[in-house]
Formats: C-alpha cells, structure tokens, sequence
C-alpha cells in the first residue's frame, strides 16, 4: 500500500467559499465588539443618570434622635462654623448685625438664577451649599453664582445622610461634588454642610465623627442660627419672620434654592433683606464672618480668640472648644481637603486658610460694598474656594461632559421608547383587527378566488446538502392532491443529495420527478433554473427541508384564478417544535409572521413570501428578472419587485408546509442574521418604491414604512425597554415595573393566543412564553442590532447552511 505524502512547504490555496467565509468571520469580530461597546456605553450611561438622580446608591435614611452624649459640650452650644486644629474642635460665631446668608440642595434651574438676581440687585453676597449632582447638570449656574461672588461649599453629591455611610462612601461623595465643581467654575472648596443638619445643638454621637473626619482633612463645617423653615412653605411673612434673629445678634441664616416648591422663598428674599438692612444688617459669606471675626480679634489687641475677644468687647464670639487659642493655623493644618486637586497658587498650600477663611485680610467684605476686598488675588467673601488644577480640573471637565450626554441620551431614549412602546401596542392593535376582518372574509363560505384551478404546477425543490431530508420532501410531495411537476436542483451537493433524490422518487412511484444538478452557485442561482426548466405557468418554489400536507399546492395555487394575483404566500409552520428553541420559533410563526402576513394582505403589501411555501406566476418572475443574487433575502428581494411591477401578492392560511427550524442557538442566529441583513439589503435596494406612483407605489407608501419602522427600528430600540425594566426593578419601584412587565407579558400573550385560535394550535405551547420573552426575544433583537451594524458598516455576508436532521419527515406535525 502506498500513500503520497505531500510536498512540504506547500499548502493548498484556499477556495473561493473558503476564502469569503474568513474574510466575513474577520469582519464580523469587531462589530460584535462595536455592538458590546455601545451596550456597555448605554448602560454606563443609564447608571450615571441613575445616579445623579438618586436612583443607583441612593439611601433615603435620616437619623434622628440620636445621643449627643459624646459630643462635646462647647460644640454642642458654640457657633454655626466648625473646625479643627490639631484633632481639636473650634466654633465660631457670625458677628454682631451680621447675617450670612446660605442656601441649601441647590442649584435648580428655576429658583437658583432667581436668587442670583435678588443678590445681585440688592449687592448681597449668599452662601451656597450645592449637592454634586446638581452641579454636574447646571454647570453653567454654578458658574455664573461664582462669578458673581458668591461663595460655594459642598452639600454632598447624592444628599445623603453621612451619619449612615461607609468612609469609603463619604470620601466619594466629597471627591465627586469637588469635581463637579471643578468642572463648572473651576474651583474646589473648603466649606461643607451635611444634609438634614441644622444647629449645631442637633450634632449627635454618628455625625460628630463625620465632621471630625472631615475637619482633619481641613473642610469648615457650617450649621445655622437661625432656620426660615421655608421648605414648609408656611407663607412669605412667616418666612421672614423665622429668619429673622433676635436682637442684635449675628446669624447664620438658611433658606433652600432647590429641593421642592420655592416659590414663597422667592417672594420672601427680597422683602426679607430690605428688612434687615434696614435694621442696620450687613450681609457676607462664611469666609466674610470669619475674616471679620479675625480683623475684630487682632482689632482687641489679644490676637487670641473668643475669650479675648469677648474681653475685649469685640463681637467676635469665637469659642474654642479645648484648643489653644491662635489666630492663624499652623501650616499643616492649611493643606487643602483631600480631593481639591491643589490651590489657588497651584504649589500645594491653601492660599486661604481652611479654617478662618483669609484671617489676615481686612475686616471689609462683610456687605455688598466690601466684597472687593482681596488676599493674595483672592475675594475675602470666596475665601474658601480654591484654583481646580491639574488631573482635577480635567477629571470635572471630563464629569460635566458625560453627565451632559446622560442628561441628552437618557431622557431622549425614555421619550423615543415611549413612542415605540405606544407604536407597538397600536400594531399589535391593528394586527388583531385586521387579523380578524382577513380570517372572516377568506373562511366565508361564499367566498372564491375565482374558477378552480386544476391546471399541473411546477414544484421546484433548490437543495444544497440536504440528504437528511431530502427523502422526506419527495414523500410528501407524492401525496400531492393537485396534479405536480416536480424539479429538484441539486445546488452542487456533496453529500450525495441527487443521488437520494433519484432513489426515493423511484421509490415512492414519482414519475413526476426530474433532478437537475448545478455547480454550486446559490439559491437564487438554483430556483432561476427550476423556473427555466419548468414546464407549466405557475411555479411553486419549497425548501429541501420542508414537508407538504396533501392539499398544501392545490389550497396555495387557487388565488392564481384572479388574474391580479401575481405570488402566493404560504402558511411556514414549525415541525420539530416540541424543544424549547423549537417551541420559541413556532411561537414567533404563528404570532408574528403569520399575524403580520393577514395584516399585510389586507393592506395589499406583504413584504416576504417564505422560502418554504410559495407559489408564483411564471410570467411574473420572468418580468422582474427572477430571483436576484443582489441580496441574501431573494424571496424578500422578488416579492417588493412584483408589487413595484404592479402585481399583488396575498397570503393563503390553508396552504401549510412543515420546515425545520434551527435546532441551536448558534444555527438560529446564522440563519436571522442572515434573514435580518437580506431584508435590509432588499429594503435598500427597493427604496426608490418610496416614490413609485399609483398602485405599483403602494408598497413604497404603506409597506416600506412598515417595515422599516416595525421590522427594524422597533425591534432594534427594544431591547432599551428591557434595559430600563430591569433598571427601574432595580433602582426604581421593583414591583411597579414588574407589574408593567406583566402587563405587556399579558397584552401580548393575548395577540399569541388570539393567533393561535386563528391558526387552530394548540395553546399548550403559550407556556413557553414568558421564557421566551426572558431569552429568545433577546437573542432576536441582537441579532438584528448585529445585522444593522454591519449594514451601517458595509459587510457583506455569504450564504449560511444550517446543519439539518430531518425530524420533519411528515405533515402528522400538524396534529401535534
């Protein structure tokens, strides 16, 4: 025995199929990835929305009624302004006829340029505490209050109550908000306020550690005096009354610019500051009271603080809770908080100090005259803000811009998916309507097409490969009650289909059976054959997988006796339905294609006459050029070019055939990706149909739009709803959106049942629903988002041959 051993250093050059086949495997790879990314991307940007609304992290916890008891007395009953030197804490009070005037969960769009313009026609400066979220959205209010000279402290990035959460989780929401500033004025700051705090008498033994924390790493802590209470809404005259201090005492004084209704806050500010500049008031920022504080300190010659102060008849009213009194900070503790991304001066240090806010500046800028006073270049009244530089300032650019494509993108999608939704249920709508009046009109017994035709048709079988079943489609072919032609084309086969061919027509007793082979060119190529070859003027083109019931041709040929009938549809019907994916796929037959095909024939656009089961004029064929190899969807292609020639094209229920659907995943996917990207191609092709005139136009005017808005832009935005079901399960109201979910899940069980009954299957094969809309549907709608990129991206796709079985070997599938 010998052998040949074959030459080294040679290779067989790949063929031509061979060559296509990698060629489109290397062009598919990365718009898979394309795809992944822009899901990925979608869904980071759905997150950061939820986020910056509170839905992703939110904690709505409020503790209240806690301990004080480790908190230290002085603290408890000293000033609205904290900090800490040297782990120490140390409170100030406003000055005498002093009101600092802070704002708190701002900015709003609405309130927060309102308040701008009070302040700036009275030359007021406020205090504004600002949550991160909302500065992330309306950078450019933040940006205008700062130019303005106000001042900015953080109010926290999600408004939570810090007492809750973890270090990690505070260090986050401080870091956030300073980028956020960052990224809208520029600036860092040293100032903070917690949410849901007040005075400093309602400090307890889980917010004190907060503010410690926070005061080591060199942020001032601001509570009130005095609280307007306007989040009550209790009226404008209450409103300036509650802010109003007693006596002659300074005050830290809150009002909200955001958070709820502040119309009564905008009503109350202006009335309120002409009350107390009348009253001899002047009005600064945090920094302001605390430069004031400093210049009336060194004014009583003790440099010290409040007890000097205080001796010395300043109005002052510092108290230093066991602390050594100072004027100024020793250098360490003048570092900027940790995530300020540096200075004013960009070397490191503050050029302000953290704790007394420019101390050494004069004791001007406490009212709207005096805020031009500067230390170093920077405003007395914005002592606490510090120059963004470096990584910061880029890292809060870099925040603004993709929180502006989230405030773009998410509320576009919900309103897009809105329309879509409300699309959906109107078709699903008009499919039921229509679905019914064609059921009723073509099962009426007068109903007719016209004579009978008993005239022979052609059969033509196209097979490439089919040896498992082609045996099986000759079988049922035999049955046939219409008298038939039948040509198979064998499609250059390699696994002997011709030759089975042969031997089962011989077998069943077909003298009607002719078997032409072909090099391997295609379907189309294979069905433009069996037409030349055929022998009678109406052709019937099947899949070499599919099985015929006895009366399937002569049920699908009788539409031929209206001379307007140019192609027939056939009812597809899954055989080996009884797996899951089997199942899915008879579903999505009954419920989709063969609902959508009544709807269409009424409306005289039916847009595709399945490969497995249709009947044709061979006249009509001939006039469009026969099938195409322009695309991979030839029956798609055809069936829009015989409406465009002006012939119509019905649907005929009663015609079954019984095809093998894919019995994996990954052949599932082969063949509707194929069928996706062929029905682009033919749209594509045909678009001009948009402008056809008179009834050759219909399907440019009613079906193109059908199809293009239900077929591919409905179904590729699907999988958004998905997306934001879980999302809102998730982050939003988990039963509210599971009810929604159930409630779509139940409209359309409702159209498959409705179907079902139309097609008299069993409604067993329902219970497969829910999984299927839990996977199958999935799977569907990526695979067409996978079609529609490599469409917008200029691939091309060869022909895909599904593994077959030949499972479907008679029509007693239709008594399953």
């Amino acid at each position: 025995m010998t052998t040949t051993t074959p030459s080294r250093g040679r290779r067989r050059a790949p063929t031509r199929m061979e060559r296509a086949a990698g060629k489109a495997a290397a062009l598919q790879r990365p718009r898979v990835i394309l795809a992944l990314l822009l899901l990925l991307g979608l869904t980071c940007v759905m997150l950061l929305d939820g986020y910056l609304r509170a839905e992703v992290g939110g904690d709505e916890r409020v503790r209240d009624g806690a301990s004080a008891s480790k908190v230290p007395d002085k603290v408890l009953n000293g000033g609205p302004i904290l900090t800490f030197r040297d782990g120490k804490p140390v409170t100030q009070t406003i000055p005498k006829k002093t009101i600092v005037l802070t704002f708190d969960d701002g900015p709003n769009p609405t309130y927060t340029p309102t308040v701008l313009k009070i302040l700036k026609k009275y030359d007021v400066p406020g205090t504004f505490f600002l949550v991160g979220s909302m500065v992330s959205r309306y950078p450019s209010i933040v940006k205008q209050m700062v130019a303005q000279g106000n001042e900015v402290g953080i109010h926290t990035f999600t408004h939570v109550d810090l007492s809750y959460q973890s270090d990690a989780r505070i260090k986050r929401e401080m870091e956030q908000t300073q980028l956020a500033l960052a990224g809208a004025a520029g600036i860092t700051t040293t100032l903070f306020r917690a949410p849901y705090s007040s005075e400093t008498d309602a400090i307890d033994n889980y917010s004190y550690p907060v503010y410690k924390k926070l005061g080591a790493s060199g942020y001032t802590s601001v509570f009130v005096d005095t609280d307007s209470d306007d989040w009550k809404q209790p009226g404008v005259a209450k409103i300036i009354k509650w802010a109003t201090p007693s006596g002659t005492s300074g005050s830290s004084v809150l009002f909200h610019d955001a958070g709820g209704v502040r119309s009564q806050t905008m009503k109350a500010l202006p009335t309120y500051i002409e009350k107390m500049k009348a009253k001899g008031y002047t009005f600064t920022t945090v920094s302001g009271a605390i430069a004031k504080n400093a210049a009336a300190q060194r004014a009583s010659g003790t440099g010290a603080g409040a007890g000097a102060g205080a001796a010395a008849g300043t109005s002052t009213g510092t108290v230093e809770a066991g602390a050594k009194p100072s004027a100024a900070p020793s250098a360490a503790s003048s570092a900027a908080p940790a995530g300020t991304g540096g200075t004013g001066a960009g070397n490191g240090q503050a050029p302000v100090d953290s704790a007394v806010g420019g101390a050494g500046a004069a004791g001007g800028g406490t009212g709207g005259a005096g805020r031009n006073g500067s230390r170093n270049g920077i405003s007395v009244l914005q002592g606490a803000h510090r120059e963004a530089t470096g990584m910061t300032l880029y890292e809060g650019k870099a925040l603004i811009y993709a929180v502006t494509v989230a405030e773009w993108v998410v509320p576009g999608l919900a309103a897009g998916l809105t329309v879509v939704g409300i699309a959906v249920m109107s078709r699903f709508g008009m499919m039921l309507i229509l679905a019914r009046r064609h059921y009723r009109q073509r099962n009426k017994r007068r109903f007719s097409w016209g004579p009978t035709v008993t005239r022979p048709v052609t059969v033509i079988v196209p097979a490439y490969n089919e040896k498992e079943c082609i045996a099986n489609t000759l079988e049922s072919l035999a049955k046939s009650t219409h008298p038939i032609e039948v040509i198979v084309v064998d499609d250059g086969s390699s696994d002997g289909t011709s030759e089975i061919a042969r031997e089962a027509a011989r077998s069943f007793g077909m003298t009607n059976v002719r078997v032409i082979r072909q090099e391997n060119a295609g379907k189309p190529a294979a069905l433009n054959n069996g037409v030349r070859s055929a022998s009678y003027d109406i052709v019937v083109m099947m899949d070499g997988d599919t099985v015929f019931e006895p009366d399937t041709v002569r049920h699908l040929v009788q539409p031929f006796a209206d001379p307007e009938v140019g192609a027939v549809a056939g009812n597809a019907k899954v055989g080996n339905r009884n797996t899951v994916i089997g199942a899915w796929q008879h579903i999505e037959y009954v419920m989709g294609f063969n609902l959508d095909r009544r709807m269409y024939d009424l409306l005289r656009c039916m847009p595709t006459i399945p490969g497995a089961i249709g009947a044709f004029r061979r006249e009509a064929v001939l006039q469009v050029g026969g099938m195409s190899e322009d695309t991979l969807a030839e029956d798609t292609d055809i069936t829009i070019a015989m409406h465009r020639e002006g012939w119509r094209v019905v649907y005929q229920e009663h015609a079954k055939a019984w095809t093998e659907a894919p019995a994996s995943l990954k052949q599932l996917w082969s063949q509707r990706y194929r069928w996706s990207y062929g029905t682009m191609q033919a749209l594509w092709k045909h678009r001009k149909s948009l402008t056809d005139k008179g009834p050759s136009g219909r399907f440019g005017r009613v079906g193109m739009p059908l199809v293009v808005i239900f077929q591919i832009i409905t179904p590729v935005f699907a999988p958004l709803i998905d997306v934001f079901t879980v999302y809102s399960m998730i982050f939003v109201d988990f039963w509210a959106s599971l009810a929604m979910w159930f409630a779509v899940l139940g409209i359309q069980l409702l159209c498959a049942a409705y179907a079902f009954r139309l097609d008299r299957e069993k409604y067993r094969y329902l219970l497969m629903m829910p999984l299927q809309q839990l996977a199958y549907r999935q799977m569907m709608y990526l695979v067409l988002i996978h079609s529609s990129i490599t469409a917008l991206t200029g691939g091309r796709l060869r022909w895909q041959k599904l593994k077959r079985t030949g499972e479907v070997g008679t029509p007693a599938g239709a008594s399953r």
